[in-house]
C-alpha cells in the first residue's frame, strides 16, 4: 500500500474511533462506588478520600496513556488487515492477551496482590482494547 493510503487509512480510523480515547477509558467510571472502587480501595489500602483528592492528577496521565493506547491499537488492526468489528475486536483481545495480560502477571506472582486486583485492572483493559478493536475494525 503507498505511504498516502496508509497514512489516510490510520487517519480515518483515528477520527471514527474517537469514543475509544475518551468514553471506554474514564477512570472515574471504572472506580466509581457503582462498579470496582470499594474493593480496589480494600485491593490497595487507598481510601475513598485519598482516591477522590488525586483523581484530577491522575486522569490526566491516564487520558494520554488512553489515547497512546489507542493509536497503537489502529495500527495493529491496520496492519493485520482486520476488515470488520470482529476481526478488530479479535486484534484487541490478542494484544491485551500477549502485552498486558501477560505483562501484569507480576502483580500477582511477585508482588502478591490478590486475583481480585488483576481481574479488576485487566478486566477492563481487556474491555477497552475489545472496543477500541472493534471501532477499528468498522462498527457493525
Amino acid at each position: 500500500m503507498h505511504c498516502k493510503e496508509h497514512d489516510a487509512g490510520i487517519s480515518n480510523q483515528l477520527v471514527r474511533n474517537p469514543g475509544g480515547v475518551i468514553i471506554k477509558r474514564a477512570i472515574a467510571f471504572r472506580y466509581s462506588p457503582a462498579l470496582f472502587g470499594p474493593s480496589w480501595c480494600k485491593l490497595t489500602g487507598v481510601s475513598e478520600a485519598e482516591m477522590k483528592a488525586s483523581l484530577v492528577k491522575a486522569l490526566i496521565p491516564e487520558v494520554i496513556g488512553s489515547a497512546l493506547m489507542a493509536f497503537v491499537l489502529v495500527h495493529a488492526v491496520h496492519y493485520t488487515g482486520a476488515h470488520n468489528w470482529a476481526q478488530g475486536a479479535a486484534v484487541g483481545f490478542f494484544n491485551w492477551l500477549g502485552f498486558v495480560a501477560v505483562a501484569t502477571l507480576d502483580s500477582v506472582m511477585f508482588q502478591k496482590r490478590p486475583w481480585q486486583f488483576y481481574l479488576i485492572q485487566n478486566g477492563y483493559l481487556l474491555l477497552a482494547l475489545a472496543l477500541d478493536g472493534r471501532g477499528a475494525g468498522g462498527q457493525p
